[in-house]
């Protein structure tokens, strides 16, 4: 195992590296297992200890883009690793903690620091995002809050399945929170992301009693999301939670992830599934917009 003095970006042997990028922690095996591969009991120590404290993690891939997943100019940062299996998932490679770089926190702080004018002038900020930012909860969990004791404006976008991983103190690093509602109704909920709804909406109503600011997503899929039934019942979700959302996206289902679906040897079950209309997108909107939500997109 090499640090980069420069990048931070811990180096993995190839021999080992795969198989540790390979395992996810609780889904398929541990990264301990994984780390009996290394030739050394202290590179096995130093790399769990750095996991768990959160000194580094495994992080997908990094964009710089302007009006997408938050206010301003925006850093997001996706990471490795996620517990919910959704079918139109067009990042599945995030699903496996199988890509990316092992990369140290201090170095990942001074990345978005260097961005701090582009920030304040646009009025961005970070934006952690995955596969699921609080997958690696140690890791999101200090670059949060590093960062936004820097006056950086902080984002999460989440499925909220693992939103009681996060303490009052971790969500008051957070100035915003996407919060991915995949589906009204518990039975569909369970077929498109292969879990359950329930922890979503205990998240969404703690973050409504914090008054945390929230903007929702929900993706329109023909034939799997698209029912009537369903987006009433996600409205009716939502509804609840009208102090503090700020806004809802209702973003129509594409097709652009089919092709890393393959790749992966991963069966993709929406091969055939057209984009929704226009009109069934807007429909969905004008849902949200009769319950007094600004639904922009």
């Amino acid at each position: 195992m090499r640090t980069d003095g420069v990048t931070g970006v811990v180096s993995l042997e190839p021999e080992v590296g795969d198989r540790v990028r390979g395992v996810a922690s609780g889904i398929g095996g541990t990264v301990d297992e994984a780390l009996t591969e290394y030739r050394t009991a202290e590179e096995r120590a130093a790399l769990m200890e750095a996991r768990r404290t959160g000194d580094i993690a495994l992080v997908h891939s990094w964009e710089l883009v302007t009006a997408v997943d938050g206010p301003g100019t925006r850093m997001t940062l996706f990471m490795s690793g996620c517990p919910l299996r959704c079918q139109y998932c067009h990042n599945p490679d995030t699903m496996h903690m199988k890509t990316g770089t092992l990369e140290n926190l201090n170095s990942v702080v001074k990345k978005v620091l260097r961005y701090r004018p582009v920030f304040r002038a646009s009025g961005g900020g970070l934006t952690v995002s995955g596969g699921e930012p609080l997958f690696q909860i140690a890791f999101t969990r200090r670059l949060l809050a590093k960062v936004h004791a820097k006056g950086v404006h902080t984002a999460i976008d989440t499925s909220g399945f693992l939103g009681s991983r996060l303490r009052d103190e971790d969500l008051e690093n957070i100035d915003l929170v996407l919060l991915d509602v995949k589906s009204g109704i518990p039975e569909t909920y369970r077929r498109v992301t292969g879990r359950e709804l329930q922890p979503t909406i205990e998240f969404g109503d703690r973050l409504s009693a914090l008054g945390k600011p929230v903007w929702v997503r929900f993706v329109l899929v023909p034939g799997l999301t698209d029912a009537e039934e369903n987006i009433q019942a996600v409205a009716d979700i939502v509804e609840k939670w009208k102090n503090n959302v700020e806004r809802i996206e209702v973003l129509p289902f594409h097709n652009m992830g089919a092709d890393k679906w393959a790749e992966l040897n991963m069966r993709y079950t929406l091969a055939d599934t057209k984009p929704p209309s226009p009109e069934a997108v807007e429909h969905a909107r004008d849902i949200f917009r009769a319950r007094g939500f600004d639904c922009v997109y």
